[in-house]
């Protein structure tokens, strides 16, 4: 399968991504019909360079966080009539020719969490890979299940079932807390092994705080905890 059926659509949230949006957008054309781009409050041209591609442009206007995007984003496909959205980040990091396996295992399993897992033994920016198994193991404590990877950006969300569960997370606390509310809803979560490009230790950047974000996340995977018992 090259193409994906109508009703799914590629989201992009996207800050300060000029340099690779263009690709990535172009990528996801191959597959989509529509691609949408959530722009973060770039201070570049990223929703220029998402336009000229090809994309659907949403801009917040100011940085609002990885989470309010992917919100924003899903709202607004579900507006346009569109029932999942394969999610992928702007830096390039996600190949789209991975991406007909990852809609593949969604049709076979409709209403059906895919997360994307990247290769555990890849070479990895140690604040990254602190983030990536900080949030599996409080996935972990919160659910009783292991995942593999709770971090990765390539995910396919089924629109109406991930809205129903009244998502709050605004940064990356977002795709944590959605894997612990789906879990606990008792919606479907699967798993598909992705390969994805990783430039050079010393040439990639991460939006990731290590102090902030990790606070929101403990404060949310705890908040829900104590709610949802």
């Amino acid at each position: 399968m090259s193409r994906a059926p109508r009703p799914y659509a590629a989201l992009i949230p996207a800050l300060d991504c000029a340099a690779t949006i263009a690709s990535v957008v172009e990528g996801c054309l191959e597959h989509f019909d529509r691609v949408l781009v959530v722009d973060d409050g770039s201070r570049d041209g990223t929703a220029e360079e998402a336009r000229t591609a090809g994309a659907e442009v949403f801009s917040h206007g100011e940085n609002l966080g990885k989470g309010m995007a992917l919100r924003s984003g899903l709202h607004v496909l579900s507006d346009r009539g569109f029932t999942h959205a394969v999610s992928l980040d702007g830096d390039g990091q996600h190949l789209a020719e991975e991406i007909p396996k990852l809609v593949a295992d969604s049709i076979e399993h409709p209403g059906t969490l895919v997360l994307g897992v990247r290769s555990a033994d890849r070479e990895v920016a140690a604040l990254n890979r602190f983030g990536n198994d900080f949030a599996n193991t409080w996935v972990r404590i919160a659910t009783g299940r292991a995942f593999d990877d709770t971090q990765c950006g390539l995910r396919v969300y089924p629109i109406a079932e991930t809205l129903a569960l009244s998502p709050t997370g605004r940064r990356f606390d977002f795709e944590t807390e959605i894997l612990i509310r789906a879990v606990r809803a008792g919606i479907e979560i699967r798993s598909v092994a992705v390969r994805v490009y990783d430039p050079p230790v010393e040439l990639r950047h991460s939006h990731y705080d290590k102090l902030w974000d990790t606070v929101r996340i403990i404060e949310m995977v705890v908040g829900l905890m104590l709610r949802l018992r």
